[in-house]
């Protein structure tokens, strides 16, 4: 017998979990939260409408993964704060957002306001208070973008809040490392979603984003499930800090 001792992959899988999910009601958001509870996870939802929230609470519990819902404004960080107080999640996933796209000279206080309050302020203060109640071996995964690496047109105002969320991520993890907590950020190109389907009904703009990707084609849901879970899980136990890309080859140009 051989007494070569053969190294195992660390495992995917993610039973004895919870997770947390914002914007948890369709596009991304559903997809994260699927692709948890089908690695075993307990995922609970967390989106503004309670109606749709339940529509897809029911829908997974019926397919048989465990699931929880709690309606929630996560730019209503007091809320958030009463909400989560007495909660522990192993995984967050921060992935609420929104984008007003527009020129430069067109941005108003309230398009900044309502993008920087939700990718930013609010996807800041829930890390922390997750954190605060979150063990070691917890994974903070925050929804960036490829354009928190690349600039864009009409984009500036996105750009900065994603940039911010890199930001904020990289100093996540170097201040809760010592504690046993990951954070990383999960960047997507642009992925056919209710939120980007009014963008690629303008003439010309689907042909100009698949001209900026080598691979050739737009991002489905389906793309980011299976980064997410290694993000989330013990495969990925050395990864911190670190920003994944999954842009089709955007941001190699």
């Amino acid at each position: 017998m051989s007494e070569l001792s053969l190294p195992s992959t660390p495992s995917f899988r993610l039973e004895g979990k919870r997770a947390l999910v914002t914007g948890a009601s369709k596009g991304l958001g559903l997809a994260c939260a699927c692709a948890l509870a089908q690695a075993g996870a307990t995922v609970t939802l967390v989106a503004r409408q309670a109606d749709e929230l339940e529509r897809v609470r029911a829908a997974m519990s019926d397919a048989g993964y465990r699931v929880d819902c709690l309606a929630l404004d996560v730019t209503d960080l007091d809320a958030v704060q009463r909400a989560l107080a007495t909660q522990a999640f192993d995984i967050l996933v921060n992935n609420a957002g929104t984008n007003r796209p527009k020129p430069l000279d067109e941005i108003s206080f309230d398009d900044y306001d309502s993008v920087m309050n939700l990718n930013v302020r609010a996807a800041y203060f829930l890390a922390q208070t997750v954190a605060r109640r979150m063990p070691a071996g917890g994974s903070i995964i925050n929804m960036s973008s490829q354009m928190g690496h690349v600039g864009a047109a009409n984009r500036t105002l996105y750009c900065a809040s994603k940039a911010a969320m890199e930001g904020m991520t990289k100093a996540m993890a170097v201040e809760l490392g010592p504690v046993g907590i990951r954070a990383n950020t999960l960047c997507p190109t642009f992925v056919e979603t209710p939120m980007t389907r009014p963008f690629f009904e303008r003439p010309g703009f689907r042909d100009e984003v698949l001209a900026k990707i080598p691979l050739g084609r737009l991002g489905q849901v389906e793309d980011i499930m299976g980064p997410l879970v290694f993000l989330a899980s013990a495969a990925s136990a050395l990864v911190s800090g670190s920003a994944l890309m999954v842009d089709g080859g955007w941001t190699a140009h």
